[in-house]
């Protein structure tokens, strides 16, 4: 769990660069992120077995309500087949949007989303 959330990196300066790059060059993408994120979360919260954590920054955890990690895994195969990249810890699914997602990006994520929580 904690190499997970970032413990023990051992290369933190490449990081540090990336993050610098992006304060120089990035910073009003942020608001455009953050609106992406929200899409996201708007566009889930309300479906029954899904309990969505409202995004403070880009990023939006899901839980599948009573579903299990097999299905949460079911769900991450079923994004990625439509060309959605999603992490996954202990069941609860990761999705972050960021300047290669566009807005529809996220309303092909949202459908892909959508269909599988259908089931």
């Amino acid at each position: 769990m904690r190499k997970a959330a970032g413990g023990a990196m051992r290369q933190a300066g490449v990081l540090a660069a990336a993050a610098l790059h992006a304060l120089d060059h990035h910073v009003e993408r942020l608001a455009e992120d953050h609106r992406l994120a929200r899409l996201l979360y708007e566009g889930v919260c309300d479906r029954p077995g899904v309990r969505a954590e409202a995004p403070q920054t880009n990023i939006v955890f899901l839980d599948l309500v009573d579903r299990g990690e097999d299905t949460a895994r079911a769900l991450q195969q079923h994004l990625q087949e439509r060309g959605v990249l999603v992490s996954m810890l202990y069941g609860r699914l990761r999705l972050v949007t960021h300047r290669d997602v566009d807005e529809a990006g996220a309303l092909r994520a949202l459908d892909a989303l959508r269909e599988f929580l259908r089931r």
